[in-house]
């Protein structure tokens, strides 16, 4: 493992609950939505970490609280030194120059009024001090030639480019600043498979020539693999599972993320019929109610009484190589390969 001083993230027992309140005039707080619920992660000068887990987990608020986008009810964000979570006013806004994100839809998540020009140039409308305004419109050309695209485009409009030179733009955005870090937020899911694997391979090349250290959100277990160094899995606002991406999907311990793998569709025939088929019952439980101890109980073919009184923490077990958070856990080889 690289020293700490390549450390460029540092997530220590991230929270993000919802109110949930009745009453029109006198609301009352009645419960709460545990979106993010003890969510610890590290991230390292070029590293890529994926996250991975079923919709309604808690990836998007985990993206949003790394970003500054919403505030955690507690634990700390550390960017290269600095507290995000004590920063406020022009303290956090610089601070915030150093963390970007890329949003999952290329279609809403750009101003149809607005030219790519001024898409991309407008984190430099909100740090002016980051280049000159007389130096702005090359700086956008060069942005839209690193990420692929004409810069004779400058003042066209989003409408007038394709979804994956939508998604271009929008990385090109991200990149304006120059930070270490981007957010990656399901940044393919809306692409089809070949645009997918040409904005993969554009990430990766930015990511050597320029040093970033990404975070990875994804459905698609097949794309977190390819592009990532290390791998956590989450369930219900908690990461269940982390480690090498190799490990985690070549010795998977937690049931959850064997689950998880059993349902990736595997193109090799050879391999039809000789794979488990893990089959999850009953539904995800609700995140304003979760399930006491171990929160994969409910669903977990492994479960005993224990499970139910006795939170599993993310550790190293016996059984298991890399941390787990499961009482139980043990390597089990979901696709029994040649």
């Amino acid at each position: 493992m690289s020293d700490v001083s390549d450390l460029v993230l540092d997530a220590r027992g991230l929270v993000k609950h919802f109110p949930i309140t009745q009453g029109i005039v006198f609301k009352s707080k009645i419960g709460a939505v545990r979106a993010v619920d003890g969510v610890d992660l590290q991230l390292r000068r070029g590293e890529t970490l994926g996250i991975v887990g079923e919709s309604g987990c808690g990836k998007s608020t985990l993206a949003k609280l790394l970003v500054g986008l919403e505030k955690p009810t507690s634990g700390e964000i550390t960017v290269r030194g600095e507290n995000m979570v004590r920063l406020s006013g022009p303290a956090l806004r610089r601070a915030r120059r150093n963390i970007q994100m890329v949003m999952q839809d290329p279609y809403t998540s750009l101003n149809p009024r607005m030219t790519v020009g001024d898409i991309i140039g407008e984190p430099y409308a909100i740090h002016p001090d980051a280049v000159p305004r007389s130096g702005r419109e090359r700086a956008v050309q060069e942005l839209l030639d690193l990420v692929g695209l004409n810069p004779d485009h400058i003042n066209r409009y989003p409408h007038q480019f394709s979804g994956g030179q939508r998604q271009r733009i929008g990385i090109a955005r991200a990149l304006a600043l120059r930070p270490e870090i981007i957010v990656c937020d399901e940044p393919v899911s809306a692409l089809d498979v070949s645009i997918q694997a040409q904005v993969i391979n554009l990430l990766e090349r930015l990511q050597r020539e320029l040093g970033l250290s990404y975070i990875f959100i994804a459905h698609d277990l097949s794309v977190v693999r390819h592009i990532s160094d290390r791998v956590a899995v989450m369930y219900l606002g908690k990461i269940v599972e982390t480690g090498h991406h190799k490990a985690i999907y070549e010795q998977p311990t937690h049931p959850y993320t064997q689950a998880l793998l059993s349902a990736v569709p595997v193109p090799d025939p050879r391999l039809r019929g000789h794979r488990d088929h893990i089959v999850l019952e009953g539904d995800v439980p609700s995140p304003a109610n979760p399930p006491s101890g171990c929160r994969f109980r409910t669903r977990c073919w492994k479960a005993q009484p224990y499970c139910a009184d006795h939170e599993p923490l993310l550790q190293v077990r016996q059984r298991a190589p890399h941390p787990s958070a499961c009482h139980y856990a043990e390597i089990r080889d979901v696709l029994h390969r040649y």
